[in-house]
């Protein structure tokens, strides 16, 4: 009877101590928060819906607005936006490259923007229809001019007058090429005659003459004169 008593109480589980109490309790308490927490940001998005869905109405009713810009959003926010704004048929679009500053446009179906302003807004610039359409039709003027030279092909420049009856006081009337002297080249250019050459002796009678001139010096007589 000892023994079975004995085997009882040894496989029971003993009484927490006073630390396993404490964790415990604080994991209870954290649980709590967490919960709570959890329930407050399920309300406020519920109340955010509801906000936006008002807003977002009263935006459809007002015929005179044709787009509406939202202060910046969190990522759960814009989500939350646009899901309301898809609901009620309409068109909305993201912008800003911070996170925190990122804001939502909304658009009615029949002023969807176009991807000029699009591109606009991506770029952080104001649209402004008027100068968007003079942009436009400078774009097209250029379009059809260009259109139009290919279709007359290359454009030939004529002279607004003849150069020849404007210098005609100075050229004549004769044409430049009819004016011109006909030039023929000399055949014997660079040719020296015989008659004009100064020495006439032959390579003989001047080696003679050399050799001769060289006696008379080493002796020191006087060369007489050649014939």
């Amino acid at each position: 009877m000892a023994d079975l008593l004995g085997s009882i109480l040894s496989s029971m589980e003993k009484p927490p101590s006073l630390g396993d109490q404490e964790t415990r309790r604080k994991a209870r308490e954290q649980a709590a928060r967490l919960k709570k927490l959890q329930e407050q940001e399920k309300q406020q998005k519920v109340e955010f819906r509801k906000r936006m869905e008002k807003e977002v109405s009263d935006f459809i009713q007002d015929s005179g607005q044709i787009k509406k810009k939202f202060q910046p959003m969190n990522k759960i926010e814009r989500s939350i936006l646009h899901d309301v704004v898809e609901v009620a048929g309409l068109t909305s679009f993201s912008f800003g490259e911070d996170d925190e500053c990122r804001y939502v446009m909304i658009f009615k179906k029949e002023f969807a923007p176009s991807d000029e302003e699009l591109d606009s807004y991506r770029r952080g610039e104001e649209w402004d229809p008027q100068k968007a359409e003079e942009k436009r039709r400078l774009k097209e003027l250029v379009q059809r001019q260009e259109e139009e030279a290919a279709r007359q092909g290359p454009v030939v420049v004529s002279p607004a007058s003849d150069y020849k009856d404007k210098y005609s006081h100075l050229i004549g009337k004769g044409a430049a090429k009819d004016a011109a002297h006909m030039l023929q080249a000399n055949k014997t250019y660079g040719c020296v005659p015989v008659a004009n050459k100064r020495d006439t002796r032959s390579i003989e009678e001047a080696m003679n003459e050399i050799r001769a001139k060289k006696r008379l010096r080493q002796s020191g007589e006087e060369l007489p004169p050649t014939s």
